[in-house]
């Protein structure tokens, strides 16, 4: 960045908090001019002009510990309510463009029909390296399966996870994806999964955990929507009183894209996904159900809604909260996928990886 007098301005509101805005200037490569102002509340008032002192000068890379840093070696007694200085390095971020928020993005529902299971997961990398190199807008994308699969995460053994020929006798497809987490089994109609492909401004400064949470902010509060009493169990579960709705994994592409993608049980087999799987009761006791002659049906059970309806208002949800436009996929994206799945995903090797 050169210089610039250009005013810069930045809001992050905190969760469960207070509106932090920052108003700033760089110059010559420094951060310049700041101004802290909120709804928040501080005690004493002059504590606010050590805060944005302590922010002057810096350089506008400065990293988001080195920002928060700065005003945590300042603050002294300072009584800081609604917000912290972690707030403020982020309200700092957003005023430079290192930080986003939703609202910052225009989003795009992309339809790729139903798919084999290579083709998901190619998919899955394909769109995420669009978005990190700027070549699509930040994505959603709802899952639909051509055919029953078994997939596993990125660092899971594929002999201690997978019974390969039960897996075959119930024509489930066993395919590794690039995130990690653990394994899942589908047949299609009996899930819903969804995948996120966002910039990584949209989670720049937060934990993993909390990048967990804040990205699937949204379905919670569809399914509660639906009458499901719907929480946010961390490190990656989406749960209810009932049990078990679905896990969350996440993959961070170098070209700066985060890929995001949830599977929940609308309607699974637990017999089947207990012969395939290597998983004891004691593991599938968390995922809705207590024996293995039941269905794990979190979300027809408690919703009584059909898979289709969910997802509608889910995606209705989204739009609402967001804005969301859809898009059909193009050859371009189908042919890159086509090509990763016979080139990857396809591959013995990539799938046994871990053995």
């Amino acid at each position: 960045m050169t210089t610039d007098e250009t005013r810069l301005h930045g809001e992050y509101k905190v969760p469960g908090g207070k509106l932090v805005v920052a108003d700033l200037a760089v110059r010559d490569g420094l951060l310049a001019d700041l101004v802290l102002s909120g709804d928040f509340f501080l005690e004493p008032d002059d504590a606010l002009g050590r805060f944005s002192d302590a922010l002057e000068g810096l350089p506008h890379d400065a990293p988001l510990p080195t920002l928060t840093q700065a005003v945590e070696n300042v603050r002294e007694d300072a009584v800081m309510v609604g917000f912290d200085p972690h707030a403020i390095g982020l309200a700092v971020l957003r005023a430079l463009g290192r930080s986003s928020a939703w609202h910052d993005h225009a989003f795009e529902l992309v339809e790729t029909g139903k798919q084999h299971p290579h083709m998901q997961m190619a998919l899955d990398e394909v769109i995420a390296r669009q978005v990190g190199e700027g070549l699509r807008a930040p994505t959603l994308r709802v899952w639909e399966w051509a055919s029953n699969s078994v997939i596993i995460g990125s660092f899971q053994s594929l002999s201690n996870e997978v019974d390969r020929e039960a897996a075959a006798r119930h024509e489930a497809t066993v395919v590794r994806r690039i995130s990690g987490g653990g394994a899942m089994f589908v047949e299609p109609g009996n899930t819903i999964t969804y995948s996120l492909y966002v910039p990584a401004t949209l989670v720049e400064g937060m934990s993993f955990a909390d990048s967990y949470a804040f990205l699937d902010a949204w379905v919670i509060r569809a399914l509660r929507q639906l009458g499901v009493d719907a929480s946010y169990q961390p490190l990656n579960d989406i749960a209810s009183p009932a049990g078990k709705i679905g896990g969350a994994a996440q993959k961070r592409l170098a070209s700066g894209a985060v890929l995001h993608h949830v599977t929940m049980s609308y309607d699974i087999d637990a017999a089947k996904m207990l012969d395939i799987l290597r998983i004891g009761r004691e593991k599938l006791s968390d995922k809705g159900t207590k024996s293995a002659k039941k269905r794990v049906d979190p979300i027809r059970s408690q919703t009584g809604l059909a898979r289709e309806q969910v997802i509608e208002a889910m995606l209705g949800h989204f739009r609402d909260s967001y804005g969301l436009e859809t898009v059909p996929v193009d050859a371009a994206t189908l042919a890159q996928a086509q090509a990763l799945a016979e080139s990857k995903y396809r591959d013995p090797a990539w799938l046994a990886r871990v053995p």
